[in-house]
């Protein structure tokens, strides 16, 4: 496959790069061309084969979970101010939220957790049953996860860390990039190119043939 080898290419570019005293986020960014935010917004939650760290979870539950951190119903209430809202956005890589309770949160925390793209979704992040083995599953499908959502005409996702395998990296990117390919409207013409960086370095420059 040439967008692997390609990536591969890139990696070892970038890992002749001055080290770092931490260990570097892998970016992974596809740049679109022809493409029309408003009319062909994308939205995918794309599964990755390797995991690249533990996301921080919150759910929306009846009852407080000591498997996960729970926000209660009564407890509401304490998030009608803004900041405490954004303070909450913040904290979180992803809510989950019980089915019963989906349109008390969609009321309380939808303008919030909606333009983040946070909102609890039936794709990854709605529980019917609350119980250990359905948290459990669930956190383990969010932490190989990750969101796409297209906000402007470059789409940048982190892939890895720089202390994972090559081939890990390049087998979290790629899952991206043929999740992304098969809702473009135009195929690769959409794709202007692709780059990879890490954290503190220039980017190298992949382009699609």
């Amino acid at each position: 496959m040439k967008l692997k080898e390609e990536l591969v290419k890139a990696i070892i570019e970038l890992r002749k790069e001055k080290e770092r005293k931490f260990d570097q986020t892998v970016d992974f960014i596809i740049n679109l061309k022809k493409f029309d935010l408003k009319k062909d917004a994308i939205n995918l939650i794309v599964n990755l084969p390797f995991k690249i760290k533990d996301k921080k979870v919150c759910a929306f539950l009846e009852v407080n979970n000591k498997d996960i951190d729970t926000i209660t119903p009564e407890k509401f209430k304490t998030y009608s101010e803004k900041n405490a809202l954004k303070k909450l956005v913040k904290k979180y890589d992803f809510f989950v939220a019980q089915a019963s309770l989906m349109p008390k949160v969609a009321t309380t925390f939808g303008r919030f957790l909606g333009p983040a793209g946070k909102m609890p979704s039936p794709q990854l992040g709605i529980i019917m049953k609350v119980d250990k083995s359905e948290i459990d599953e669930v956190m383990a499908k969010i932490n190989n996860s990750t969101k796409v959502r297209t906000k402007e005409s470059s789409i940048k996702l982190a892939v890895g860390k720089q202390s994972m395998k090559d081939e890990e990296i390049v087998e979290n990117a790629f899952s991206i990039y043929d999740a992304i390919l098969k809702v473009l409207p135009r195929d690769k013409e959409n794709i202007k190119n692709i780059e990879l960086k890490f954290t503190m370095t220039k980017p190298q420059k992949i382009v699609i043939e």
